[in-house]
């Protein structure tokens, strides 16, 4: 099955279950096709970040308090726990010709220096990669945070930007890593005009690792060539139109930063989410592929953030 199927099958039960959902309504629970002995099933995990209106992280939650729609059906929760726990963070930034304006290259190298001194050394690990046409790795993972730094990021800003397939495939190398904790922080200011990949396919395979792609703007906007809510390509597929979308299809999001104050607001909100989760465990559905997955609380005034969805069966997405 082609990425953008997958993806399409994303958005059109995403909306399906969105509309089923609405306020007092029942979710409908899928039937299995026939009683089936399930021996040595491999367990869906999620992870999960659970914040209320004021964005302040919520703690102590327990499995009564959560619901699972996969496909648009209620499905059981096997197990949730919490934990805090060291970070795994690989930090991808943009170095492409357009972030030589307004000095965004500058605000760039401010945003690494602030994370690394807002992380903690010892425990948590980070990776450096910088890309415009191509990735590069500029520092692998290390917990001896005094090796990351600004003086790292000394290339020019040049070339054109392929933003989509640098984030592919950094998403895909922070999804190695033994920690669950993990994320990958994209320095940009949102111009993609070189990739190969859409951003629906990169939020497909993000999604599919459980890597969160969390965004962080300097200065330009958002690509928004085709609109934030989704465009229909020419075969009827929906396909994520926007550096947002692939942030939140990941469970990821997308902050600017056009102040010092900004800039250590939005770390320290994303690095408190990261290292607090619940981790929700279930079955996986009958039906192999992708199955996007929506997570909610019985509070409907807490904010859950999850990834999209997960691959069952043998499918594999493949480029």
């Amino acid at each position: 099955m082609r990425v953008r199927t997958l993806f399409a099958i994303l958005g059109l039960a995403a909306l399906a279950a969105s509309g089923a959902a609405a306020q007092g309504r029942p979710v409908p629970v899928e039937r299995d096709p026939a009683p089936t002995f399930r021996s040595g099933v491999e367990m869906v995990t999620v992870r999960v970040s659970v914040r209320d209106r004021n964005g302040r992280i919520v703690r102590d939650l327990s499995r009564d308090d959560f619901r699972l729609i996969d496909s648009g059906f209620g499905r059981p929760i096997e197990s949730v726990f919490a934990s805090d726990s060291a970070l795994s963070v690989a930090v991808l930034v943009d170095i492409s010709g357009s972030m030589a304006i307004d000095r965004n290259i500058d605000r760039a190298r401010r945003a690494v220096e602030a994370l690394v001194d807002s992380l903690q050394s010892g425990r948590d690990e980070l990776a450096l990669f910088t890309f415009d046409t191509v990735l590069r790795e500029i520092a692998p993972f290390t917990s001896d945070l005094a090796r990351i730094g600004v003086p790292t990021l000394t290339e020019s800003p040049f070339g054109q930007t392929s933003l989509y397939d640098a984030v592919a495939d950094a998403a895909t190398l922070v999804g190695r890593r033994g920690n669950r904790h993990r994320a990958l922080l994209v320095v940009t200011d949102g111009v993609d005009n070189g990739s190969l990949r859409t951003a629906g396919e990169v939020s497909s395979v993000a999604s599919a690792i459980a890597v969160p792609v969390h965004v962080m703007t300097v200065g330009g906007p958002l690509d928004r060539r085709d609109g934030i809510g989704g465009a229909a390509g020419a075969d009827g597929e929906i396909v994520a139109a926007s550096l947002a979308d692939l942030a939140r299809w990941t469970g990821g999001s997308v902050r600017a930063t056009g102040t010092r104050d900004d800039l250590l607001a939005a770390l320290a909100e994303l690095l408190t989410g990261l290292r607090y989760q619940y981790v929700l465990t279930f079955q996986p559905g009958f039906r192999r592929g992708w199955h996007p997955i929506e997570i909610r609380t019985a509070d409907d005034n807490l904010v859950v953030h999850a990834r999209g969805g997960y691959v069952a069966g043998r499918a594999r997405l493949k480029w």
